[in-house]
């Protein structure tokens, strides 16, 4: 039996309409994911669910005597008292009268006389026949979910303040759960720990996600928005992928001979056929109707058209290198002995849990936080471009467009110019919301706004904070697929378990205490390596113990360095530093011998010059040989 039903729902904030004909039956105990481009009406369609917004025409059928909750998608600021008092504020108006109730009678120290006033006033407005049932709901829900009562609800992560909201959401046992983008801002551990939380919940679960992973997981129906449209696609992620693709090229087709027969008929009625004659008004009539047909027809929503900027001079081998790095912030280590090798076209991903020191590491590694011991060297020529995750970098008092090009209309992309405006198009910004001024944009604007800035600039380092957040799921695959075809470096952070397995070739892992390993491949393959480490304590297993217990297992696993002397230490330890020098005189050499004048020297000097760039580049095989043979013994 359906649980909540839509049907012939119309909605329009003016101008075309948002959702048009939407008639759809959810049954009790589904999963249900909502998908389409951003700014197609997904929130929108959720707020018609649970009646915060009103249709134009057509109705919303919720079961009689079923609960529906939703789970707001950004996390609220200036709330104030306990965990417990905010999923208590979920019971909606005896909520703080239960707060106060449990208050009372928790209490550890007594309380000032006009806020003991305050709470046995509260509390005494409760029912007393449910008083205690809804004290024990809120109880339940906190023990179900690990959440501490009593702690600050300001004090909390925002991976921990969503949970709270979560818990506030379910604590009436909704029979219908909304959810609405509840990945945003989690890291990968709370976001495996929602989703079997997910998989175990009861009720019927109606979510908008862009997690590949995460939709992959959970849903067991997908209903798709498309031009104002619902489509139903009983199946997974993964199928319906499969299913999308084959509909569009069919109805590409049918659009084709449709616009053919339309063309054929334009042609006809031009060549002046005497269309006056009565046997030809009916042909006219049904030009008439393709004609208002081809008119109503909404265009398939475009596609992101990002192009990477030419890169820039090409960095060093060498881009970054840290030995023994150490930071500590207020007695807690955020970097241990941190020792990092990123050589050009490396592209690494830095996962790890909310605060665990992500972007101090990478912060240590640009050269902006001077670390407390160790050493951090970057190479030569870098050019870099960095995405922020805070969007830091847009000015919200100024348009889309002063944002890529502050003071002109003009902007030049790999040697060729282009109006800002056009340029702005391919990243999906009409001409009206290019003028815009940002701080009225939503998530996925401000993300796409942040990318056409980065690709604007030449660049042989990207560093992407959080790149993923609000993107839609075509936009994401076409980062991904740039990214892999970039030809410089990419230090990247992100949660996107989908888009980090199908972008990196290494990832730096915060593993505890400061320490950060270093494994090959992504996300899929770290999980499989620190599987592999557990059962054979491989070196780069996964490293939770304390310092005193890492030293205790060293007779298990060899640490780095042990296998190298003292002088093929200092050996490999200098070898990043003659290299760059090598590379440097190469392109000198390489540079002189590319002039004009270069070959109106003597024979004898162009001789000696070809002689020395042979040599340099022996050199230069020879270093990379060593240095290979250096680094696996060092890890072998």
């Amino acid at each position: 039996m359906a649980v909540l039903g839509l049907k012939e729902l119309n909605f329009t904030y003016g101008g075309k309409p948002l959702i048009e004909g939407a008639t759809v039956q959810i049954e009790a105990g589904e999963r249900v994911c909502l998908v389409g481009r951003n700014g197609t009406g997904k929130s929108t369609l959720m707020k018609l669910m649970l009646g915060e917004l009103k249709p134009d025409t057509g109705s919303v059928e919720l079961q009689a005597g079923a609960k529906i909750a939703r789970q707001i998608q950004d996390v609220p600021t200036g709330v104030v008292g306990t965990i417990f008092d905010e999923v208590a504020r979920g019971l909606g108006e005896h909520g703080e009268a239960v707060a106060a109730q449990y208050r009372l009678h928790h209490a550890t120290t007594p309380f000032p006389p006009e806020e003991q006033a305050r709470l046995e006033e509260l509390s005494a407005t409760l029912d007393p026949s449910h008083a205690w049932e809804w004290e024990h709901q809120v109880e339940q829900i906190l023990q179900k979910m690990q959440l501490e009562p009593h702690t600050l609800f300001s004090s909390l992560s925002s991976g921990m303040k969503r949970r709270v909201l979560l818990a506030k959401s379910i604590v009436i046992e909704p029979d219908v759960l909304l959810l609405d983008e509840p990945t945003n801002h989690l890291d990968i551990e709370a976001i495996r720990w929602l989703e079997d939380f997910l998989l175990r919940y009861q009720g019927t679960l109606i979510f908008i996600t862009h997690d590949r992973v995460f939709l992959q997981k959970l849903a067991t129906r997908i209903i798709e928005i498309d031009r104002a449209r619902l489509f139903d696609w009983t199946c997974d992620y993964k199928t319906f992928l499969e299913r999308k693709e084959a509909a569009l090229a069919a109805e590409e087709h049918e659009q084709a001979l449709f616009d053919k027969k339309l063309a054929q008929e334009e042609v006809w009625i031009r060549k002046g056929v005497k269309a006056r004659n009565v046997r030809n008004q009916g042909r006219v009539k049904a030009l008439m109707e393709l004609r208002k047909e081809r008119a109503a027809r909404r265009a398939k929503v475009g596609n992101v058209k990002v192009e990477l900027h030419q890169e820039a001079e090409r960095s060093g081998t060498i881009v970054m290198l840290t030995q023994g790095v150490n930071y500590a912030v207020g007695g807690r280590t955020i970097l241990r002995d941190v020792s990092v090798l990123v050589t050009r076209g490396d592209k690494i991903a830095i996962l790890g849990p909310n605060g665990c020191g992500k972007t101090t590491l990478l912060r240590t590694l640009l050269g902006e936080l001077q670390p407390q011991s160790g050493t951090v060297r970057q190479g030569t020529r870098l050019e870099i471009a960095y995405f922020d995750q805070l969007r830091a970098q847009l000015s919200d008092d100024q348009s889309v467009q002063e944002n890529v090009s502050p003071g002109s209309d003009m902007i030049e992309v790999n040697g060729r110019r282009r109006h800002v405006i056009g340029y702005l198009e391919d990243f999906l910004f009409s001409p009206e919301r290019s003028r815009t001024l940002v701080k009225y944009l939503s998530g996925g604007e401000r993300n796409r706004l942040l990318l056409a800035r980065l690709f604007s600039k030449p660049s042989n380092l990207l560093v992407l904070d959080e790149p993923t957040n609000d993107l839609d799921a075509e936009t994401l695959e076409l980062l991904e697929d740039l990214l892999v075809e970039y030809p410089g470096t990419v230090l990247l952070v992100s949660h996107d378990r989908a888009f980090v397995n199908n972008v990196v070739t290494q990832t730096l892992v915060f593993e505890g205490d400061g320490i950060v390993n270093d494994y090959v491949g992504g996300y899929d393959d770290w999980l499989a390596q620190k599987g592999a480490g557990k059962s054979s304590t491989a070196a780069g297993a996964s490293t939770t113990a304390s310092p005193t217990s890492v030293k205790d297992s060293a007779k298990d696993a060899p640490k780095k360095g042990k296998t190298l002397s003292f002088k093929e230490q200092k050996e490999l330890e200098e070898l990043p530093v003659k290299i760059e020098s090598l590379e440097s005189e190469q392109k000198q050499l390489e540079a002189r011998m590319g002039s004009a004048e270069f070959f109106k020297q003597p024979a004898k000097d162009v001789a000696a010059a070809n002689a020395q760039l042979a040599k340099v580049h022996e050199q230069l095989t020879k270093s990379y040989t060593r240095w290979d043979e250096l680094e696996a013994k060092k890890n072998g």
